[in-house]
């Protein structure tokens, strides 16, 4: 973790699309309920030049800025710890469920279902007697 210049009070991932890690840190922050302000560093000139300044030259992304520490290359821990030391009001209530509809269909898919029972057709094993 670095030092950066960041809003109070807001979570600010810089990213750029194609990146497998921003996707995964986004729907870890998703699925955390954690509110954050995307920047798209191929769009924002001043976004990459910032990325470049925290990273010591490179853009590397995802890179996040939480009040004032930036770290690089994060998981969805790592953000959450820096939040609850320097924001905790960002975070939701302890024991919220996901929002998300994404999130509520794959835990409908993942659910066990109970076996159908015997198909109606096939012959019983009681002999008539």
């Amino acid at each position: 973790m670095t030092s950066a210049a960041g809003t109070p009070g807001v979570v600010r991932v810089y990213w750029r699309p194609g990146c497998p890690f921003c996707i995964m840190l986004r729907l870890g922050l998703r699925r955390a309920r954690v509110p954050a302000e995307w920047v798209n560093i191929w769009d924002a000139p001043a976004a990459a030049a910032e990325v470049r300044d925290i990273t010591g030259g490179d853009e590397t992304v995802p890179t996040v800025v939480v009040s004032t520490q930036a770290i690089v290359n994060p998981s969805v821990r790592q953000v959450i710890a820096a939040i609850r030391a320097g924001q905790p009001r960002v975070l939701p209530a302890h024991g919220t469920r996901p929002a998300s509809r994404l999130a509520q269909a794959a835990r409908g898919l993942t659910r066990r279902r109970p076996r159908p029972e015997q198909a109606v057709d096939e012959p019983s094993r009681h002999k008539p007697g």
